[in-house]
């Protein structure tokens, strides 16, 4: 475990320059270099949700969209909700924000405040510790098990002085997927700490490999009040440039986030509302075949890694993402770099947290055969610096 105490002293750009494990760029790569950084499906955006937006467009829906957002799009989000997890959820209840990222950072800015301890489960997505250095809180960084399960013990240590826990389910940058069990002990935890809030990311929550089942943040009905879920369309209908997210929260809570994000964002985008209406009704079959290909594609990675000495990985459960451990005296951005000048760029796993050292994170959301490339520069590089 390891906490990182904001300066008070130090404004939130300040602080965020100090603390934050995110790159400014992805570092020089060589020519012609195969990305398999980025997490951005490679699929374009369905045809049928662009085709909703020009039409919007076309019809001159180009005025500003009420401040709370698109009714009709709260409304269909919050009917989604509720039949698919037995929350009864209000439009009130949902925050429509500028991408997910806008949809966490209004959340931490609502509900922590300046020297507030935020206890965030690594290795995970490193925005989560920008936002809490943007408010002036204190994260508490605490490592998953072996296996990538939650250290519930130290969450539990640490809870009666905490005022929220991150997570990112299914997880950027591992792929893995919490079981019921970590849930049900993240429930466990909210409920004997009412002043505690869950923080649920769940961007990838629909790619979900193996016949699992994701269990979500919104199914522990015990403690509703306390969690906040945030979602986006980024990564379920390929919408990352679109740049829309939600956040779910019972309403008051709701009420805070609004206040936030549209203090600082104004209203969203009325054609890219319009199209989101559309992607809510994307079939059911076309979601389960994208995910069928993330899956073969996790598969390729998992078989092209097994071969390579050095190199241990925990299999990927969802998202699309893996974060191999490489048995090196290297850094992981000095491994990072390595791979770059081979042709291949990567994340450095020490972004994602302190435990993530000695990893970096690959992402297949690209085509099959920049993929197939990708990992055999990987496997070329690998055993030149071992």
């Amino acid at each position: 475990m390891n906490t990182i105490t904001a300066n008070a002293n130090l404004g939130a750009a300040e602080r965020i320059a100090a603390s934050s494990r995110r790159p400014a760029t992805l570092g020089a790569a060589a020519p012609g270099a195969i990305s398999l950084a980025m997490g951005e499906p490679d699929a374009g955006t369905p045809t049928a949700v662009v085709e909703a937006a020009v039409r919007s467009l076309v019809e001159g829906r180009t005025r500003y969209s009420p401040m709370t957002g698109a009714p009709a799009l709260r409304e269909a989000l919050a009917e989604k909700i509720a039949a698919e997890h037995a929350r009864p959820t209000t439009p009130r209840e949902v925050v429509l924000t500028h991408g997910g990222s806008a949809g966490l950072a209004a959340s931490m800015l609502a509900l922590v405040g300046p020297g507030e301890r935020v206890l965030i489960p690594e290795p995970t997505y490193s925005l989560y510790a920008d936002h809490a250095a943007m408010v002036g809180a204190d994260v508490v960084w605490v490592a998953a098990n072996p296996d990538g399960s939650l250290d519930l013990d130290t969450l539990r240590r640490e809870a009666p002085t905490a005022r929220m826990v991150i997570l990112c389910n299914p997880g950027n940058p591992t792929g893995r997927v919490y079981s019921a069990a970590d849930l049900a002990g993240v429930g466990a935890l909210l409920a004997e700490n009412p002043d505690l809030l869950l923080l649920s990311d769940e961007a990838y929550g629909s790619i979900v490999f193996d016949g699992l089942e994701l269990v979500s943040a919104l199914d522990l009905a015990g403690v509703s009040g306390q969690v906040v879920y945030c979602s986006t369309f980024s990564k379920t209908y390929a919408m990352t440039g679109w740049r829309l997210g939600y956040v779910v929260a019972s309403g008051p809570v709701a009420d805070k986030i609004n206040l936030i994000h549209r203090t600082i964002n104004g209203p969203l985008n009325t054609f890219v509302q319009d199209a989101a209406l559309t992607a809510l009704g994307t079939p059911d079959a076309d979601l389960r075949a994208a995910t069928a290909s993330y899956q073969e594609r996790r598969d390729l990675v998992l078989e092209a890694l097994k071969g390579i000495p050095g190199v241990e990985v925990l299999a990927p459960q969802g998202a699309f993402y893996a974060f191999p451990r490489i048995e090196s005296r290297l850094s992981s951005d000095e491994m990072a770099a390595r791979f770059a000048q081979a042709g291949v760029a990567v994340r450095s796993g020490s972004e994602f947290g302190p435990s993530g050292e000695g990893h970096v994170r690959l992402s297949f959301a690209t085509d099959h055969a920049s993929l197939k490339e990708g990992l055999r520069r990987f496997e070329t590089a690998v055993r030149d610096f071992l």
